[in-house]
């Protein structure tokens, strides 16, 4: 089968599904919607616009990208195409009429973008009415496709998942160690967070609670990982802390298990998320996790059995399950569970087959 990959740009998670494909039957295609530099696995061909990259600002650039779209489709003839996020690459092939299209939604794009606006309302209308079959990585983002009245029975539903390998109770375990001993934190509870420092992910609002927090539990160190839109606010807010907070900057794939490692509670405050890559990473490492209320994970956590939710948004629940949770005496069975629950349902070469079972579906 000829397969086109139509995504938007470039991330860990395109190249991951690109290199799982490139070791699958199909013969897989990559298209970008927007301008990058993909590291396109072997195995995949990576194409280009033919007249360049569409214009998007306006509606007669997307007429001018379908007219582009249209022409290329018809020379390089795929199967199918695998397109998302919704309201991008998906709804472009939506435009121009193309089946079979598997649309995947990246979550946010249903649970958040799709609310933004009457015109995105639309957009998300007209792709799944278009799609033949629909791919989400949790029960909150089928739900939301349903809402737009898209058949279950047309949906693969498998969440992305972790490599299990990477992500263990031992990859990484004497780097971590390595880590909290190079800052001192040795005998502290280390916090750990990697979110975007975008107003989606509310890693302002981890800071914001972690600063009373450590007021209180004077044991709390803050492991800080990435940046983003925010940092000028989340420095004004955590750079009064001193040492009691470590912003490690931007962290490449292999370095990651040492920091999960490193903690002994992964925070994710998101205020929407389909099945975080970054909580199950935390759970298959067997971190204690303390998450945002939201459906998307408490499809992962159950609240007092293998992790902990505060309210979404609420500085004062999250300064106060902070502070309990150095407290908590339930910490290795929190770690434990979480790693169970991450070894059962979120192996991805496991979970990567409900894709191509996806492809025999149109």
């Amino acid at each position: 089968m000829r397969v086109l990959y139509f995504t938007e740009r470039d991330t860990p998670h395109d190249r991951r599904f690109l290199s799982a494909l490139a070791g699958s039957e199909h013969q897989v295609f990559a298209l970008r919607l927007k301008a990058c530099e993909p590291l396109t696995p072997k195995g995949i061909t990576e194409c280009e616009w033919p007249e360049g990259l569409p214009e998007l600002t306006h509606w007669a650039g997307w007429q001018a990208g379908a007219k582009q779209l249209s022409t290329f489709l018809a020379d390089l003839k795929p199967d199918l195409v695998h397109a998302g996020p919704v309201q991008g690459p998906a709804l472009l092939t939506a435009l121009i009429g193309y089946h079979p299209l598997v649309t995947m939604s990246w979550g946010s794009d249903l649970l958040r973008t799709a609310q933004r606006s009457p015109w995105m309302r639309y957009a998300t209308q007209c792709t799944l009415d278009r799609t033949d079959v629909f791919l989400g990585d949790c029960q909150a983002v089928a739900d939301a496709a349903a809402g737009f009245g898209f058949p279950h029975e047309k949906m693969v539903l498998f969440p992305w998942g972790v490599d299990l390998d990477t992500f263990s109770q031992t990859n990484g375990f004497e780097e971590g160690e390595d880590l909290r001993e190079e800052l001192g934190w040795n005998d502290n509870f280390v916090v750990l967070c990697n979110r975007s420092w975008a107003p989606l992910y509310g890693v302002d609002l981890l800071a914001r609670a972690f600063s009373k927090a450590a007021r209180q539990e004077p044991q709390l160190r803050l492991l800080l990982v990435g940046d983003g839109p925010q940092a000028e606010l989340i420095h004004k807010i955590l750079d009064p802390l001193g040492e009691v907070v470590h912003f490690a900057g931007r962290l490449s794939q292999v370095r990651q298990p040492a920091y999960y490692h490193a903690a002994d509670l992964y925070v994710s405050p998101s205020h929407s998320d389909g099945s975080s890559i970054s909580l199950l990473e935390a759970m298959a490492c067997g971190r204690t996790v303390l998450v945002s209320d939201i459906p998307s994970n408490r499809e992962w956590v159950e609240d007092g059995v293998n992790g902990r939710l505060f309210e979404d948004g609420s500085a004062v629940d999250l300064t106060a399950k902070l502070v309990e949770m150095v407290r908590d005496p339930g910490q290795f069975d929190y770690r434990w569970l979480a790693h169970v629950t991450a070894t059962e349902r979120a192996d991805w070469r496991r979970n990567f087959i409900e894709l191509l079972k996806a492809y025999k579906m149109v």
